[in-house]
């Protein structure tokens, strides 16, 4: 029983914590949705470019 009310008093604990949590407003979220969106295509951009030019250079020093 012991292991059930620690679990209780945890998610207890854990909603009282939550209530005092300041959300972000719904622009803000969305805001902040589209800056990462972008940073992860400007991203794998970034990293695709990478990749396909070391490709190429491991091609020429191998004699590929």
């Amino acid at each position: 029983m012991e292991k059930i009310d620690k679990a209780v008093a945890y998610f207890r604990e854990a909603k009282v914590e939550l209530k005092k949590v300041t959300w972000p407003s719904k622009p803000q979220t969305l805001h902040l949705t589209w800056v990462v969106v972008i940073m992860v295509v400007v991203s794998a951009v970034f990293f695709g470019v990478v990749d396909f030019i070391l490709s190429g250079l491991v091609k020429i020093v191998l004699g590929g």
